[in-house]
């Protein structure tokens, strides 16, 4: 059989990008910094401030590939990220612990109104972690806040090379004692699943027009090459048989 062929009778563990997929990060990191502002008389779009510090998430990993950058885990090229998304913004009354609080929202976001729901129902049939450039504490300390019922957490830390390198996606594989047909791979964004598809993982497309607080900050439009396209993680489930 064509191992590219998508067959969901060969499943055996389903992997999950999480920032934005499973969690709303643009409405933590919102929450997180009008809580900081209160009562200080700042002026700041925060939807705008998350997007702006979110933009720097994939040349701030391109760095660590060109080497110009020793490996660094998510936590800290967020908070060198963010330094430089204060200074955009004009903000340079937080004392270092309001910084650190506030880079620790990416631990504290919440998950979609869908998601513990569908992973639990995924969970009875089939293996679901983490595929995350997300660092481990990172993940752990998500999880256990928002209940999300992982069997694994396989974070970008554990091989560390970023998604969208497929080391990372076949490491995980291999952990798990399987063969990329048999992994599906979640996202919300179609390089992840174009770069899984490329190692012969299935992918599944999870629509998520408020990831960036507005819709039409969002493509939508999912590439021919996806085995499964959902609204949420409980239509996976239901497509799966779940």
């Amino acid at each position: 059989m064509d191992p590219f062929s998508f067959d969901p009778a060969r499943l055996e563990a389903l992997t999950f990008d999480v920032f934005g997929t499973v969690v709303d990060w643009h409405g933590g990191v919102v929450r997180e910094g009008r809580r900081l502002a209160r009562g200080r008389g700042l002026k700041v779009d925060w939807s705008a401030f998350a997007n702006a510090w979110r933009a720097k998430y994939a040349p701030s990993m391109d760095r660590v590939r060109r080497g110009e950058l020793a490996w660094t885990r998510i936590d800290d090229l967020h908070r060198m990220s963010l330094e430089e998304t204060l200074q955009e913004f004009g903000i340079g009354s937080f004392t270092e612990e309001e910084k650190a609080r506030l880079n620790l929202a990416w631990h504290r976001l919440d998950p979609w109104p869908d998601a513990v729901k569908g992973l639990r129902r995924l969970k009875k049939r089939y293996i679901v972690a983490t595929l995350s450039n997300g660092n481990v504490r990172l993940l752990v300390d998500m999880a256990k806040r928002a209940g999300l019922p992982w069997d694994c957490i396989f974070s970008a830390e554990i091989f560390r090379r970023y998604k969208r390198d497929p080391e990372v996606y076949l490491g995980a594989i291999d952990m798990l004692g399987l063969k990329p047909h048999q992994v599906m791979m979640v996202a919300a964004h179609q390089d992840d699943l174009r770069a899984a598809h490329a190692v012969g993982m299935p992918t599944a497309f999870v629509r998520r027009p408020l990831e960036y607080g507005d819709p039409k900050k969002k493509d939508l439009t999912p590439e021919p090459v996806f085995d499964l396209v959902v609204d949420s993680l409980e239509e996976l489930a239901g497509r799966l048989g779940a």
